[in-house]
């Protein structure tokens, strides 16, 4: 990494944890990262000695797929400092580990996947404007039973959100047990189970695949994928969910991109945020308020979409006209 190259990562570093984490001189801070991500992990850490009391540096062997909980001692050190950031190749986002540490009162900032250029892009962000953007959509989603979401790919499915929280993800993580992605900027929800039907057509990328070359046509029935149809994208994503077990295919989450810096980059972490996109996750959605516990998260990612709240137009090929 050239010297250029790694100011400008320990200057995203600090805006992240200062700005982002608010990381306070009288806090302690957890950095768990893998031999992945290590050079990332390291400026983190880095940029932390200077600005908190203590900061711990936590390298694990990375994990197999996003969503698999870390090392038991590694959990348990999550729940005795005031804030966790991790840079890791595969997501500690949807685990206990993740949700107890919360519970114990420690914010917790994820970044799976994470790459200096994402950091350097997305932590220069006006955070106040992806805030407001990001409440303002979440207002839009409030009450709302039906979402369904058409596209010229073809997607066309409808899902069911009566009742279900709805989750602002701001990125900017400065009380006490708060969580997220960092950097972030996107709302969310977790379906309600069995409830899910039609056709989703995943255009732009897939979490763990990448950008997707040949689009992935998968059918949803009662709430789970029933049919995945594509090229060797397709074929990829059949394996990782059959590998996780029958919850894997239940839909998870239905998310909307909110910030303006992020781009598609084939890295669910930034591709999740792109404005004028929406995601639909497959497995794992306890720590959104749903009622599937399996071992996987994965997210795919839909460009330019029709998006009705129910049946009210919201956003128009991928731009919010709510």
């Amino acid at each position: 990494m050239n010297e250029e190259r790694h100011e400008s990562l320990m200057q995203a570093s600090v805006i992240g944890l200062r700005d982002a984490m608010g990381l306070k001189p009288e806090e302690t801070l957890l950095i768990i990262t893998d031999e992945i991500k290590r050079p990332i992990g390291l400026a983190l850490h880095e940029a932390g000695k200077g600005l908190c009391r203590e900061s711990i540096f936590v390298e694990m062997r990375s994990r197999e797929i996003n969503g698999q909980e870390p090392p038991p001692a590694v959990a348990a050190l999550m729940r005795m400092v005031d804030v966790v950031v991790c840079p890791t190749a595969k997501s500690l986002t949807h685990t206990n580990a993740r949700r107890e540490a919360v519970a114990a009162g420690t914010r917790v900032g994820t970044m799976p996947g994470i790459t200096a250029d994402i950091m350097e892009r997305c932590l220069n962000a006006d955070f106040d404007k992806i805030v407001d953007l990001t409440n303002h959509v979440a207002n839009c989603m409030q009450g709302v039973k039906e979402v369904r979401v058409v596209s010229e790919a073809g997607t066309d499915i409808t899902m069911n959100i009566a009742g279900r929280a709805i989750l602002p993800s701001t990125g900017v993580l400065r009380e006490k047990g708060q969580s997220g992605n960092m950097p972030s900027g996107e709302v969310y929800v977790a379906p309600l189970e069995g409830m899910s039907n039609g056709t989703i057509v995943i255009d732009g990328s897939m979490a763990g695949i990448g950008m997707v070359k040949t689009p992935i046509t998968i059918k949803v029935n009662n709430g789970y994928a029933t049919e995945i149809t594509g090229g060797e994208e397709a074929q990829k994503l059949t394996a990782v969910l059959d590998k996780a077990g029958p919850d894997a295919r239940a839909i998870a989450e239905f998310g909307v991109g909110t910030n303006y810096k992020a781009e598609l980059s084939g890295l669910i972490l930034e591709d999740e945020k792109v404005l004028g996109t929406i995601h639909i996750a497959f497995g794992n959605n306890i720590s959104m308020g749903g009622n599937i516990a399996v071992e996987l998260h994965i997210d795919g990612l839909v460009k330019s979409p029709d998006v009705y709240f129910d049946g009210k137009l919201f956003m128009q090929k991928g731009k919010i006209v709510a």
